[in-house]
């Protein structure tokens, strides 16, 4: 319990003595409280609740064995902003297995089978293999992914769109996988983060696959990055002549213009960063620098879209199964009407749900 009133109160930025005199306790007490020698009664969990800003369960319950980080690791650089931030993705990512966990509770929600790739991840090349077999699979082709939180919910893994700071963060508690994505950014980099966190799932974990024994984290992380790439926007695209009007010989040749690789990066809704990497992974290149160095505008993306809205990970916020989940118990009333905006993270307002004349209108 101290470790995570620690963790906690670091996230907020908060110092020892600022949370001992938000709850009535000295800095002493407070740092026998995170070193576990000093216990807690139920008035003190309640204040540490309310001053830390999450529930108290957060405090009981351990964090799951399966979790995945970013940016930096809770220990090592939590007193930074980076690791601040980190660290609000953790407690966020923990508070949505709760959620997902009381709606299988309820019997709204059905935990998906987490598709996990059955050969070994030592390189990019295995990387690159493993978001192959997940798109045939799921009987993708090497088309654009319309929606990530639909696949993903797909795959066995519900994400939340969250309006905090970094990238994200994924776990597996039990028969859940989940991930927390957030919502800062451009689209591109928001459906490369859940593409990322989805890597992890699939490929498997640090701890658990032959890629975590081999590597560091950061060659770790560099290898997930090539099968979120390919998931994404497969090389083989390129390869097909997917990409442009011209014979594929042409294309291989250099041929390719700006303009139809910012059609490619519009159409996959891709970064130009990854769009240019995967299209030089497929042999069409090297890329001009100058391409590089000339991100496209807004406009221009949505120019070589005809203007056709893409607003993929922004106005949702959690996976179909889940919005339908939360609908269900409420009108089960299972959950109060706020609760289940809660629940719903921002994608609907009260007013959003219609009148229950039996049960809103009681006195």
């Amino acid at each position: 319990m101290g470790e995570r009133v620690q963790a906690a109160r670091l996230a907020l930025g908060m110092s020892q003595s600022e949370l001992g005199q938000a709850v009535g306790l000295d800095r002493t007490m407070i740092a026998k409280v995170e070193s576990g020698t000093r216990r807690i009664d139920a008035l003190e969990l309640a204040r540490l609740s309310a001053a830390l800003r999450v529930p108290m369960d957060q405090f009981l319950e351990s964090q799951p064995l399966v979790l995945s980080r970013r940016t930096v690791t809770l220990t090592k650089d939590i007193e930074t902003e980076a690791g601040r931030e980190s660290n609000k993705l953790d407690l966020a990512l923990e508070g949505w297995i709760r959620e997902l966990r009381q709606l299988v509770e309820f019997g709204t929600l059905e935990p998906r089978p987490v598709l996990t790739y059955p050969s070994t991840i030592e390189n990019a090349q295995d990387a690159r293999a493993a978001a192959r077999w997940l798109r045939e699979r799921l009987q993708l082709g090497i088309g654009p992914i319309d929606s990530m939180l639909g696949l993903c919910e797909r795959a066995g893994q519900f994400v939340l769109v969250t309006s905090l700071q970094g990238d994200g963060a994924s776990a597996v508690d039990g028969d859940i996988g989940a991930a927390v994505v957030s919502l800062k950014g451009d689209p591109g980099r928001r459906r490369a983060t859940a593409a990322h966190e989805l890597g992890h799932v699939v490929i498997g974990d640090e701890y658990s696959s032959d890629l975590g024994v081999h590597a560091s984290r950061a060659e770790r992380e560099a290898v997930i990055d090539v099968f979120a790439a390919e998931l994404l926007l497969p090389i083989t695209a390129f390869q097909a002549g997917q990409v442009a009007e011209q014979p594929q010989d042409d294309v291989a040749a250099g041929s390719l213009t700006r303009d139809r690789l910012l059609e490619v990066a519009a159409r996959y809704r891709t970064s130009w960063s990854l769009t240019i990497k995967q299209a030089e992974a497929a042999g069409i290149g090297p890329v001009p620098t100058s391409w590089a160095r000339s991100s496209p505008t807004k406009a221009e993306f949505l120019e070589a879209l005809g203007w056709a809205p893409q607003p993929d990970l922004e106005a949702v916020r959690v996976p179909p199964a889940v919005a339908n989940a939360v609908m269900r118990a409420w009108r089960d009333r299972q959950i109060t009407r706020n609760r289940a905006v809660e629940l719903m993270h921002g994608q609907i307002q009260n007013n959003d749900l219609p009148v229950d004349t039996d049960a809103d209108l009681e006195p």
